[in-house]
């Protein structure tokens, strides 16, 4: 399993009109983790991105909870699912 992490995470108040970062490289197949402090559009946004990628998976990470699948084009994953992740350090914002 191959697993990408995408950090969306702001350090200020930002608008809509603020571009996410550009998307690292996503082998097909990967479960991509979306992270870091944002609003909530924001995610919105990363998984409306996210959406035409390479991907098999998307999650959302939860602190408290691991990554949580939101969208899945494949078997291996189903939404709700909790993937047991440890974020590198520094990561996790």
């Amino acid at each position: 399993m191959t697993i990408v992490l995408y950090s969306i995470a702001v350090s200020s108040p930002i608008t809509p009109a603020e571009p996410l970062p550009p998307l690292p490289e996503i082998p097909r197949g990967a479960l991509v983790i979306v992270e870091g402090r944002a609003p909530i559009w924001r995610y919105g946004m990363a998984l409306h991105l996210l959406h035409g990628s390479p991907a098999a998976a998307v999650a959302f990470y939860d602190p408290r909870l691991g990554a949580v699948v939101v969208a899945t084009h494949s078997q291996e994953w189903q939404v709700g699912q909790v993937v047991d992740v440890t974020l590198p350090t520094g990561e996790e914002s």
